[in-house]
């Protein structure tokens, strides 16, 4: 197991990301744009709105992922997309590849990054043409270390998704990432199930990637709500993200377990804040508790006193507010005697008192 300390950071399209940064969010398009560019361009805008950071979409043709066949193995079978064979589903969900460059264009306008998952040689070429500023390795790709490679070596950030990879495969993406060059690697868990229930993210392995693999890590969330990414923060995830839709009834074949403009707005306001309340070890006073030190105990002189009398219980006291000495030196005051004369309601301080117990004055 690697015991170096995490990387401090990578860059997207000049944003850093990294333990020192604010989550990096992620709004997964997928195929919720249901086969019109007029919707992928309305989500790459809502997007933007909703203060994510970037819009990932997925580029193959049917043909580059699959085979048309009726054979058993590639009908589907239940979950959200049975009734269909493989090639029907991402004929179907696929981003045409003429649409890409209005899509950055478009991202470009509206001020959020763009990138995409390549699913082939050809894919990561088109992509490379248009500027994509990193490259995402779907889960069900990561095992296809052909692929890995073309885009480790391509110099731009690399994130790989770990969803039905087990220990042995991760390594070897990872692997296969480093060894064609990429020096700026994330690695995503995930669960692929669509919705995934959150029991099943098991985040401790997220924590447990980061240290086996020195790599920053973030989270591909399928779960309902945002408890799972905000958890994740918590361990050190940099990255998030998610599907994200207009509207969850539009019946595309992602938009069942997609945010919704509102929701994906929420989940960036909670993850950085999330992010801000990890903060540092910090045992000082905060400003924001500053005026409530009225509400603290401390000692009090809660009697007038002459000079010469002995502290008591009957002339000191441990009270609100805060601004006396701390109640812990509460027992050895007593039995030392006052140096001038005290009004009561005045806080108890050390030049108030002779400076031991033996009763000399």
């Amino acid at each position: 197991m690697h015991t170096q300390p995490r990387p401090p950071g990578i860059e997207i399209a000049g944003r850093k990301i990294g333990p020192d940064y604010p989550p990096y969010v992620i709004a997964e398009l997928s195929a919720n744009h249901n086969g019109k560019l007029e919707n992928a361009l309305n989500l790459i805008e809502a997007a933007a709105e909703a203060g994510a950071d970037a819009v990932k979409i997925q580029t193959y043709r049917a043909d580059t992922i699959t085979i048309k066949s009726d054979k058993p193995e590639f009908q589907i079978k239940g979950g959200l997309w049975g009734g269909q064979t493989l090639y029907e589903l991402y004929d179907a969900a696929h981003t045409p590849w003429e649409w890409h460059e209005t899509l950055f264009e478009k991202a470009k306008d509206a001020g959020i990054t763009l990138f995409s998952s390549p699913f082939d040689e050809s894919a990561v070429d088109l992509l490379e043409s248009l500027g994509a500023p990193a490259f995402k390795i779907a889960s069900f790709e990561a095992v296809d270390l052909q692929l890995i490679r073309r885009v480790g070596g391509s110099g731009k950030p690399v994130i790989i998704s770990t969803g039905m990879a087990n220990e042995d495969e991760i390594s070897a993406a990872v692997d296969a990432a480093r060894q064609a060059g990429c020096k700026e690697l994330v690695v995503m868990h995930c669960v692929s199930a669509y919705p995934a229930p959150p029991a099943d993210y098991n985040l401790l392995t997220l924590v447990d990637i980061g240290a086996r693999h020195h790599v920053l890590t973030g989270l591909s969330d399928h779960t309902l709500g945002n408890a799972t990414a905000i958890a994740a923060i918590a361990l050190g995830a940099c990255l998030i993200e998610r599907h994200f839709t207009i509207d969850r009834s539009g019946g595309g074949p992602d938009e069942s377990f997609s945010l919704q403009p509102s929701e994906l707005h929420a989940l960036c306001r909670d993850c950085r804040t999330a992010w801000e309340s990890i903060g540092k070890i910090d045992y000082s006073r905060q400003d924001s508790e500053r005026d409530n030190s009225q509400f603290r105990r401390s000692l009090y002189v809660i009697a007038d006193v002459k000079v010469g009398e002995v502290i008591t219980p009957d002339n000191v006291r441990s009270i609100r507010p805060g601004y006396g000495l701390a109640p812990r030196f509460y027992d050895d005051l007593l039995g030392r005697r006052f140096v001038r004369d005290v009004e009561r309601a005045t806080p108890m301080s050390w030049d108030l008192c002779e400076s031991s117990n033996d009763e000399s004055s």
